[in-house]
């Protein structure tokens, strides 16, 4: 279970607390109830605290990014606070995707004959991100991390960040072979091929789907049959299912599980897109949290699986983020920790003109961001006098009207309200928790 932050009378950073602690404070008035996401308390009649050092730790990925913080106390280190940000970066891509579509649609039904632009071919991209230019796609990855690095160090008495920098030999990934024997000695050979594997099948058995358990690299053409070593001919496999169909063609091994043999064809002919984009930011997530003022340090990947492993923790991108650096080869992560589940939504649209599926005007976007008080995304309580919803939920505003009715997800159900019946909790910060 996370800790829960604990700021001064003067909104000064102190050290977390336990849950129960937090509960007690609460009971007797010594405290008051700051931030519901991530859980704060802010202390009626106490200004200051002794503290010691935390640290502030980040594992990028693919899908997700693992942050952690961990506090370095006299009797070794401990996990603080652990949680995965789940990107928005195929929404971004999707979204300019369309506005594309829509821009040169809209150029050809209305300017046909319009000659390009002076000087066009000579635009030039401005750097955003670290002195460097990044696709909006995987900035937002970026931004996401040091958002929440800039977040918690105003929660938490965070004295340096220790980044994990991520990078894949794509191609080794394509050609395990091509740099001969170097690639094949050392405590980590092998370990991009496996990484890579390993996230492209979910650590999940490609044959039967079993996960938690030891898996091993398989051939999916055995090289008895001419198969190959290149990435695109492995798969994930336990060693019962990888002994089982020894060098038997794949197709006859799932005669019988067509889907399975499908899905393994898919699977086998992803694209390296994820590990591209990571190669790509690689160091911009480091310089982004070091250009807050922050003393940063880089780590590598090997390290951070080698730190985790020896010491008998299960996978996730919280725990990978808990093991980075020096400090992350003896860290105490408490047992059935439970990290916080943090979504990316962004903060709406810009897009003025509604479209239908073929790109033609079917509406304009609402007048007014927030009504009486409220925008969508605020997360608030809602006291529904009767009807079938009678009673309290708690949720996200889903929508909201300029006659002050509002839309609210709670319980797996869509509830529409008058805003009198509604109060606030918190107000939108472009993500969505589950614990």
């Amino acid at each position: 279970m996370n800790r829960v932050f604990v700021l001064g009378s003067t909104k000064k950073p102190l050290m977390p607390c336990h849950p129960a602690r937090a509960r007690e404070l609460l009971r007797k008035g010594k405290a008051a109830v700051f931030r519901m996401e991530p859980f704060t308390i802010i202390l009626s009649g106490r200004e200051d605290g002794e503290v010691q050092d935390i640290e502030f730790k980040a594992s990028p990925g693919g899908k997700a990014t693992g942050i952690a913080l961990v506090g370095l106390f006299r009797s070794g280190a401990r996990l603080l606070f652990g949680a995965e940000i789940a990107h928005r970066g195929a929404a971004v891509r999707a979204s300019l995707d369309s506005r594309r579509s829509l821009r040169h649609g809209r150029r050809g039904r209305k300017t046909r004959y319009r000659q390009p632009r002076p000087n066009f071919a000579k635009r030039s991209r401005r750097a955003n991100c670290g002195g460097k230019w990044l696709p909006p796609s995987i900035k937002s990855r970026v931004d996401n991390a040091a958002v929440w690095s800039a977040r918690l160090a105003r929660l938490a008495p965070v004295a340096c960040a220790h980044v994990e920098t991520v990078r894949f030999d794509t191609q080794k990934l394509q050609n395990p072979e091509i740099s001969g024997i170097e690639y094949q000695q050392g405590t980590l050979a092998g370990y991009e091929v496996r990484e890579y594997l390993l996230e492209k099948f979910k650590r999940t058995c490609a044959y039967c789907g079993k996960q938690g358990i030891p898996l091993q690299i398989e051939h999916i053409q055995p090289i008895a049959l001419g198969g190959t070593g290149r990435v695109s001919n492995l798969a994930i496999a336990c060693r019962p299912c990888n002994e089982k169909k020894a060098a038997q063609p794949v197709a006859q091994f799932l005669a019988d599980r067509p889907d399975v043999l499908k899905k393994i064809k898919a699977q086998a002919k992803a694209p390296l897109r994820d590990v591209a984009a990571l190669n790509a930011a690689r160091f911009a997530l480091g310089n982004e949290i070091g250009a807050s003022g922050l003393d940063t340090r880089r780590w590598s990947h090997g390290r951070t699986k080698l730190n985790r492993t020896a010491q008998g923790y299960a996978w996730g991108k919280w725990a990978d983020a808990a093991c980075v650096g020096e400090s992350g080869a003896a860290v105490y992560i408490p047992a059935n920790f439970r990290p916080l589940s943090i979504k990316a939504t962004g903060r709406g649209t810009r897009q003025v003109v509604r479209t239908d599926k073929y790109g033609f005007p079917r509406g304009a976007a609402g007048q007014c961001k927030r009504v009486q008080g409220f925008q969508t995304g605020d997360l608030v309580r809602l006291v529904q006098p009767k009807g079938k919803y009678a009673g309290t939920h708690v949720g996200r505003l889903a929508g909201i009207r300029a006659d002050g009715r509002f839309d609210i997800r709670a319980d797996g159900q869509k509830i529409t309200s008058g805003h009198q019946n509604f109060s606030l909790i918190q107000r939108g910060d472009g993500y969505e928790y589950r614990h």
